[in-house]
């Protein structure tokens, strides 16, 4: 034991275990940004930096993004927003470690919207909402999704992944099946005469989307049971754009990631806005943000001579496809551990499954 006034000393062979679990562990940078053109005032967005999250060995951090585009008023997107969060993370088992926690997710994603629409309803209101949430545990990456928001995911190589469904019935014929599968109709608004217009519809109701959270007053037909997509992208990082239906319906994926490339994240969300509403024009809420997940910058090696060609870094070109020619060392070691693994995905909403989920939680 030490005396007053000596130093504790630590052995050396300790200090190096400690530094290779702190590489091993270490956590991304994330930045980001969010722009947004309003014509209803109901889109409303969630963001949360640095949660905190207590663990059997200490605490560790996460951030939450949410987008919760509201239609037949705003009350449905506003209770989400304040409700939807704490809802997940309490289906979450107390004392998980952090490989735990992370697993539980998805399935505390259908519980806490679920619940959420549950206890909103019962508020008897009869707006509803759309729901992307984003929770982000170092390089996991987990998405519920119902609506027609999106979010998209390009690596820092060039490749895109769609982490939402998009539950329109319009182009999703799964949804289609599922909702006559259980009784209900869908079909265009009939104008008379024989005639049919507008986009398909769910009947009761005639809402055009086959999920939500609230619209209590559109039969039991359309469910709160999120599409849910966890992946883990590698240390090399990637960009996530999370967007309403104003943008969507404006641009594709590749036209949103492309007008905004080279941009840091709060000009990238102002630059797809503005695309969006410069190719449709303001018809809609038009919502944006923008989630850099990055690399730590290291300090410096220790210097060393030269190199008689300069390679550039890899944080200066991240969101810049590379050259498949390129043959340099640093290159390669970035590009071939470049690979966005896919954990979980889950996409069923039958009726039977959405009750037995809402009497486990009531």
């Amino acid at each position: 034991m030490a005396t007053r006034g000596e130093h504790q000393t630590v052995p050396l062979s300790v200090l190096l275990k400690r530094e290779l679990a702190n590489e091993k562990i270490e956590k991304p940078d994330i930045v980001h940004g969010q722009a947004s053109q309003s014509k209803k005032g109901e889109d409303f967005t969630l963001l949360k930096n640095e949660c905190q999250r207590a663990m059997g060995d200490g605490v560790t951090t996460f951030s939450v993004y949410g987008l919760f585009d509201g239609h037949n008023g705003s009350a449905a997107a506003i209770y989400t927003k304040e409700n939807l969060l704490k809802n997940v993370l309490n289906a979450i088992p107390s004392e998980l470690n952090r490989d735990e926690w992370i697993s539980a997710l998805p399935r505390a994603m259908v519980a806490g919207f679920v619940k959420t629409d549950k206890d909103f309803q019962e508020k008897a209101r009869t707006s509803g909402t759309t729901v992307t949430l984003v929770i982000i545990e170092g390089w996991a990456i987990t998405v519920g999704s119902v609506g027609d928001s999106r979010c998209i995911l390009e690596s820092a190589e060039g490749d895109i992944y769609y982490l939402s469904a998009d539950h329109r019935l319009e182009c999703n014929e799964e949804e289609r099946d599922r909702i006559t599968a259980c009784g209900g109709e869908v079909g265009r608004l009939n104008a008379g005469g024989g005639a049919e217009i507008g986009p398909l519809r769910c009947w009761p109701g005639g809402l055009c989307l086959s999920r939500s959270i609230g619209d209590m007053d559109v039969g039991e037909y359309i469910v709160p049971v999120p599409h849910v997509k966890q992946v883990k992208l590698s240390t090399a990082g990637g960009r996530l754009i999370i967007s309403s239906d104003g943008v969507w319906d404006a641009l594709s994926a590749e036209e949103a990631l492309d007008c905004c490339r080279g941009m840091q994240p709060e000009a990238a969300a102002a630059q797809i806005v503005k695309e969006a509403v410069q190719a449709k024009g303001l018809r809609d809420d038009t919502t944006c943000i923008v989630i850099d997940i990055l690399p730590q910058e290291k300090p410096p090696p220790p210097p060393v001579p030269a190199p008689k060609k300069q390679v550039k870094g890899v944080l200066k070109n991240m969101f810049r496809r590379k050259s498949p020619e390129s043959s340099s060392n640093t290159d390669r070691e970035y590009v071939e551990p470049d690979v966005v693994e896919e954990l979980f995905e889950e996409g069923s909403a039958m009726l039977s499954e959405r009750c037995a989920v809402k009497g486990h939680i009531s």
